[in-house]
């Protein structure tokens, strides 16, 4: 093309120079004809006429290196100005390009966005003239449209980045060997169950979190995010449950509502504030989903608070009972609780927790007079982390008086509630060594006093196992057998045993590894002492039980 080009130009100037250089040529010659005299040219003299021949060569001689350096300069410019049409073209077309690739990724957003919210953005619903002539017709956005549409794009990515929804749900249904709804099988006096094919609800947590500032909690810059979650729980009664004086309704809770924020003291960068409603720092046994310690509630406080040779926590956390009233309002609890941990030290990390809790009493509308209380616990725990591609936790405590349950919640009231007692032992293991075969065992012994002198000890020992064989990456079989024996004075004595077996359909090689799909068949035995305290009604005269049916569980 450049060549082309070129010689389109070069053949019409070069012409345009040799007609000129002839044309003077001529003109010259003209010229020194008429300066010659008639008597010159009759008697014609040869020094002159050879004067003359070499003053035209000269002129010529002129003239040609004139059209030689114009020739030149011309082919310069020409050449310049072919270099800069081009640099040009290229330019204009990588802006094309730019467009059109801007184009496409707005267009593309926006449709998956909201198509409609493009339409009155662009076409605008409006009483202006040209949207109401404009109508329907596609036109091209301008690039002010473009742009303010890149920054609520951006603007949107940012709040997606900063949004965060996790969660937990289990949900299914079974039967019982008499033919009505699954029920589940756990003795008088203790704590928990054992879970595997023996959950008989639809239970559900959502967990939202919004991080305000610095979402990716990049150091030296303070964050802060809130968070709030929702608990809900069926009886697996009806997708849609409206029962008469809402026997077996859905329940739905606040169980979570508060905001942290952390790195905003440059002597405690990793120290995070909070205030709310949480889960605070709970003790768990998965198996058997029992929370030896849980001090959820109401308060505020620090984590995280380094001192060299651990971390330290500290919270001040409430409840109350509105079904109890004294001229001082609703019975309430507070507590003051300590946390020291992740202090290294023999076979792993260490961790202790104290607990002051105090509950002010007064006099009920009906004259009852409720005791004020008070109380303290504390405790151990040792976890020794990734321990044959599991782990290994051991915790104990000891509690008294209002604070005896280890937890934020309030005791029916007594006047023995401040001699009150509890103390805790609690064993957990995953073992992994392999991607075939994992094992939960687990062990727990509780004795608890109600303060009341006349009344004795209550005990609870439960020991009990998970093993998972895994045959492929996504299929697998789990059984689990538990054992439980409660003992409370004039009231119960006796053990429950139970036994499941459930293959399932797993997303992956892992103990903990969900989703989970399963179906389950479990068998639980219990003796005489606890005739008609296990299984409800269908098994209220009997000491055996069977369940069997269907069971999803996952977490995000």
């Amino acid at each position: 093309m450049i060549a082309g080009s070129r010689s389109q130009w070069n053949r019409p100037v070069r012409w345009f120079i040799w007609c000129m250089a002839m044309t003077s040529f001529a003109v010259l010659n003209a010229r020194g004809q008429q300066a010659v005299s008639p008597q010159q040219t009759a008697t014609p003299q040869q020094p002159a006429t050879g004067q003359q021949t070499d003053q035209l060569q000269q002129q010529l001689q002129q003239l040609k290196q004139q059209y030689d350096a114009t020739t030149h300069d011309l082919e310069q410019r020409i050449s310049a100005l072919e270099q800069q049409i081009e640099k040009q073209k290229e330019k204009e077309k990588e802006e094309k390009a730019a467009r059109e690739k801007s184009k496409e990724g707005m267009i593309s957003v926006a449709e998956l966005a909201a198509q409609g919210a493009a339409k009155n953005a662009v076409l605008g619903q409006s009483d202006q003239v040209g949207a109401k002539f404009q109508g329907q017709l596609p036109s091209e956005p301008s690039y002010d449209l473009l742009r303010e549409a890149d920054v609520k794009i951006e603007k949107l990515q940012e709040q997606v980045n900063a949004f965060e929804f996790h969660g937990y749900f289990r949900s299914g249904y079974g039967l019982n060997s008499e033919g009505g709804q699954q029920v589940a099988f756990q003795a008088p006096g203790a704590g928990a169950k054992y879970r595997l094919g023996n959950e008989a609800e639809t239970y559900g947590e959502l967990i939202f979190v919004n991080n305000w500032l610095n979402p990716e909690h990049n150091s030296d810059k303070a964050w802060m995010k809130t968070e709030f979650m929702i608990e809900a729980n069926t009886t697996n009664s009806a997708n849609y449950t409206n029962f008469n004086n809402g026997i077996g309704n859905d329940q739905f809770r606040f169980r979570e509502a508060f905001v942290e924020a952390g790195d905003v003291l440059e002597i405690q960068p990793n120290a995070k504030f909070w205030a709310g409603e949480r889960y605070y720092r709970r003790q768990h046994v998965d198996i058997d989903d029992f929370y030896p310690l849980d001090m959820s509630g109401y308060g505020a406080g620090v984590e995280d608070w380094d001192l060299r040779v651990g971390k330290l926590a500290v919270a001040f956390l409430s409840g109350a009972r509105p079904d109890i009233v004294t001229q001082n309002g609703y019975l309430a609890k507070n507590n003051i609780d300590v946390r020291l941990y992740d202090l290294k030290g023999p076979f792993g990390y260490w961790a202790g927790w104290f607990n002051f809790a105090t509950s002010k009493g007064g006099t009920t509308s009906t004259g009852t007079v409720i005791p004020t209380t008070d109380g303290y616990a504390f405790g151990l725990r040792h976890e020794r982390l990734e321990w044959h591609g599991g782990y290994h936790s051991f915790a104990i405590g000891y509690g008294t008086g209002a604070a005896s349950n280890f937890s934020t919640t309030i005791d029916d009231p007594t006047p023995f509630l401040h001699s009150s007692r509890r103390f805790i032992a609690v064993e957990q293991v995953l073992f992994q060594p392999n991607e075939k075969f994992a094992i939960m065992p687990i062990f727990v012994y509780q004795r608890s006093k109600d303060g009341n002198p006349q009344h004795d000890w209550n005990q609870w020992v439960s020991f009990g196992a998970r093993p998972e064989i895994f045959f492929t990456k996504y299929l697998s079989l789990a059984f689990e057998g538990g054992f439980d024996h409660t003992h409370s004075t004039g009231q119960y004595d006796g053990w429950l045993r139970k036994i499941t077996i459930a293959p399932q359909i797993g997303a992956g090689r892992k103990f903990f590894s969900r989703p989970v799909l399963r179906t389950f068949l479990t068998y639980a035995s219990w003796s005489d002492g606890l005739r008609g305290l296990v299984g409800g009604t269908p098994y209220q005269f009997r000491t055996k039980g069977l369940t069997y049916g269907v069971q999803a569980e996952t977490w995000w």
